[in-house]
């Protein structure tokens, strides 16, 4: 019993670690942008600046509020520090079409993409909405957030200007 217990904790522990090693960077699979043109995630720089990829939905209210309220800020995010959102829509086929007349009544300044068959989701293990990565200029993965509570944004923007000073 003792010698399966340490067999299972130890798979456990090669298998973490696998997980965090793939998630160093972000995986190469393809999306949608709005209009249709396929385009591979890994691809997308920000001249060594940081970016920001979050996973969100049309019907999940916490993801659309952590948006709108970095909407608020993200003119003075970008000026700061250069910073580029990608925010990635998992909404399926199905639902899909609710994203641009979303956006467009948002006013959202971020680049979107749509995972329609959660292969990014899947790849990135994202485990549900708001999902939150932050890429330094690298293309390192060096900071995720799930979930979304009033302010976490600010804590979000603290690891931004921790890369760029």
């Amino acid at each position: 019993m003792i010698k399966k217990t340490i067999i299972l904790a130890l798979s456990i522990c090669l298998s973490t670690l696998t997980f965090a090693q793939e998630l160093s960077k972000v995986p190469s699979i393809t999306v949608k942008q709005l209009d249709g043109t396929a385009v591979d995630i890994s691809t997308i720089k920000n001249d060594g600046k940081p970016i920001i990829i979050n996973f969100w939905a049309t019907w999940c209210s916490p993801c659309k509020k952590e948006l709108n309220n970095i909407s608020e800020l993200y003119d003075e995010w970008v000026e700061e520090t250069g910073v580029k959102i990608i925010a990635v829509s998992i909404d399926d086929s199905r639902s899909s079409s609710r994203v641009k007349p979303y956006i467009d009544g948002s006013g959202w300044d971020f680049d979107i993409l749509l995972d329609e068959n959660s292969d990014l989701k899947r790849a990135m293990g994202v485990t549900s909405p708001p999902f939150t990565f932050l890429i330094d200029g690298e293309g390192n993965i060096v900071y995720k957030h799930v979930g979304y509570s009033e302010g976490d944004e600010d804590e979000l923007y603290e690891k931004v200007l921790e890369l760029v000073k």
